[in-house]
């Protein structure tokens, strides 16, 4: 495993099975994974960023010390820079999320 910090950003709203299999599958590749919910966005979401936060808490919680949450607003590039991470993880959905 690499000494590297990733970042997983998203809104998150809900947080979903998908979302679990990329913090696991990040767990497995980096020492250190931050699960980045994004407090403003463009999106209209159905839960508070605080349900957020609490649901992506008990997600990972099973992973330990090895992965943090925290809320963002503004640049992710600027969040990404102040905690010290390398890379940043995204998962796919489909073949217009690749486009995109």
């Amino acid at each position: 495993m690499s000494d590297v910090i990733a970042v997983y950003p998203g809104t998150f709203d809900p947080m979903t099975l998908g979302h679990e299999d990329v913090v696991r599958r990040a767990t497995q590749l980096f020492s250190k994974v931050i699960v980045a919910v994004a407090a403003g966005h463009h999106k209209k979401t159905l839960f508070s960023l605080q349900e957020r936060i609490d649901m992506a808490r008990t997600v990972a919680a099973p992973f330990g010390k090895s992965v943090e949450v925290e809320s963002f607003s503004g640049l992710l590039r600027d969040f990404v820079v102040a905690r010290g991470g390398k890379a940043m993880v995204r998962g796919l959905r489909a073949v217009t999320d690749f486009d995109y």
